[in-house]
């Protein structure tokens, strides 16, 4: 097993080179976790012959028209209204725009007027070296996909396809900081109710085979109404990581160890063992940019996001209206109970933030 490199999803990577590099070394198997690195994963176990899923079904998740194209073919009921921005929108605002190939929740943001749309702007460098890794034609992977906005509980199913076969792992319930678009926490096991649960299995079952998705872990975003059919957001070929660590606490097993087993062409066995407890993966936010002077020392299963010496919108991963400070997992036997661990801990964590001068 080897690691070595760069993120590839956060600099710039020669990846003709890295795959010439890397079909050099001997192995079993090979994994991406994240996505520019799920779609060089499978190139690499296609050239090596090696499990995995094709790069043209990496593709067809990853480039948002292609994929909304499949779910409304397969799933309409669950297929929120979409369209490409080279004219106004078939259908009224408010709507949601977000890049046609994105990555986490950059760029992507509600837009509440025709005026707004003209003011999108997108990172052109990205979506060039992914044209190149992808075969995707420059104009196929720039601009902005507009969808109808859609409301309700915001919650991720995680699972892995074997043989043919879709297996559900579990769902986790993703809750933002009150009145933002921005994620405070997420929870698993979810706290849906069984009959939700297994309306988003049959949906899953339905997306994988029609996206062409084997010997492949993946994630589905859905938003839930109180009434009506589940909406799906966005479907991911690749691990949650950042669930891992919940899965962990709940199942007693990481799906790291599933991905593994199935990147090596094995059945990852996955019992669906009765979860225990409620894990709870907190990210502590601020909304106002700063300078970081000093960060807490470092502590098991705590990620410090941010470096001293630098403003917060110069480092890390942001959404459009906050920056990350930290993420760490908390457990409980209760829901309420780790909720109330995580915020404890957040409070303890000590970081300080100065003023920013105003840019020039």
């Amino acid at each position: 097993m080897r690691f070595a490199g760069p993120d590839l999803d956060a600099a710039s990577v020669d990846t003709r080179a890295l795959l010439d590099e890397l079909a050099e070394v001997p192995a079993d198997g090979v994994v991406g976790t994240k996505d520019r690195s799920a779609l060089l994963a499978a190139q690499l176990a296609e050239r090596c012959a090696l499990p995995g899923a094709s790069p043209g079904a990496i593709v067809s998740c990853q480039h948002k028209p292609t994929s909304r194209a499949i779910q409304q073919r397969v799933a309409p009921q669950a297929t929120p209204r979409f369209a490409l921005i080279d004219a106004p929108p078939p259908f009224p605002p408010p709507w949601w725009a977000k890049p046609v190939v994105g990555r986490l929740s950059q760029e992507a943001r509600r837009i509440d007027g025709e005026a707004e749309l003209s003011q999108l702007a997108e990172d052109r460098k990205y979506r060039d070296e992914y044209a190149a890794l992808s075969g995707l034609p420059q104009d196929a992977v720039r601009g902005f996909l507009v969808e109808e906005l859609i409301t309700g509980d915001e919650v991720t199913l995680e699972g892995f396809v074997h043989a043919g076969e879709t297996t559900v792992i579990g769902v986790t319930d993703s809750v933002k900081y009150e009145r933002t678009n921005s994620f405070e926490r997420f929870e698993y096991p979810s706290a849906l109710p069984q009959g939700r649960l297994n309306e988003l299995a049959e949906l899953a079952s339905l997306l994988m085979p029609a996206h062409g998705l084997d010997a492949c872990f993946f994630n589905v975003e859905f938003f839930v109404p109180v009434d009506g059919p589940a909406q799906i957001v966005e479907l991911n070929p690749r691990i949650a990581s950042q669930f891992s660590p919940l899965v962990q606490a709940v199942h007693g097993r990481s799906t790291y160890d599933a991905l593994f087993a199935l990147a090596c062409g094995d059945d990852p066995r996955w019992d669906g063992s009765r979860p225990r407890g409620v894990a709870i993966s907190y990210v502590m936010r601020v909304f106002e940019d700063a300078v970081v002077e000093v960060v807490p020392e470092p502590q098991d299963g705590l990620e410090i996001l941010v470096r001293p010496g630098l403003r917060l919108s110069e480092q890390g991963t942001n959404d459009t209206a906050s920056y990350r400070l930290a993420i760490f997992t908390e457990w409980a036997e209760t829901r309420e109970a780790a909720l109330q661990q995580c915020r404890d801990r957040a409070r303890s964590l000590h970081f300080e933030l100065g003023e920013a001068a105003p840019r020039r």
